[in-house]
């Protein structure tokens, strides 16, 4: 079974409770499936759920290579020079990553709103990024982001493999 799911912010990607924060079995009450990887608590977007141990390990092993697309929304101007340094690799202190692809977009017109809100500072400008790796370190974009001098606000993963979050709204799920 694989399930699909439009992991909120501030959601604990876990099923068991820790605490009073919102976890995955909120959301999903299906039994038996687990994350095949894991998306921060302040990130959003898609979770693949599964109850096959070996698509699991597939899906969350870097060693597969298997790709994921994040939306970064980043405090300042999206440069040429800094898409360039998240495409060549950056240096990272538990060492380089990958080379990525990464482009400039605008903001997505399906964007949701996010609750609460990322903080806005009037005198600096943002932009957002499209970045896609083949790796999955602790995150890792968010650490990409700032190595080439822009500070991830919001991050939302749009896609696993070939599985994306088209027509799901946060906290909906389907099984595929």
């Amino acid at each position: 079974m694989i399930i699909l799911l439009n992991k909120p912010y501030d959601v604990l990607c876990q099923f068991s409770r820790d605490g009073e924060r919102a976890v995955l079995a909120d959301f999903v009450p299906v039994k038996g499936v687990y994350p095949a990887g894991r998306l921060d608590r302040d990130s959003e977007g898609l979770v693949v759920l599964t109850d096959d141990g070996k698509l699991q390990a597939r899906i969350a092993d870097p060693r597969h290579k298997l790709e994921k697309t994040y939306l970064a929304q980043v405090e300042g101007v999206v440069s040429e020079v800094a898409l360039e340094r998240l495409r060549r690799g950056v240096e990272l202190n538990d060492g380089p990553t990958l080379p990525a692809r990464a482009q400039g977009v605008a903001e997505p017109a399906w964007l949701w709103p996010r609750v609460p809100p990322i903080r806005v500072r009037k005198s600096v400008p943002d932009g957002w990024i499209e970045l896609t790796l083949r790796e999955g370190r602790n995150r890792q974009v968010r650490r990409m982001c700032a190595a080439v001098g822009l500070p991830c606000l919001r991050l939302i993963r749009w896609r696993v493999g070939d599985w994306t979050l088209e027509g799901l709204s946060p906290g909906a799920w389907r099984q595929v």
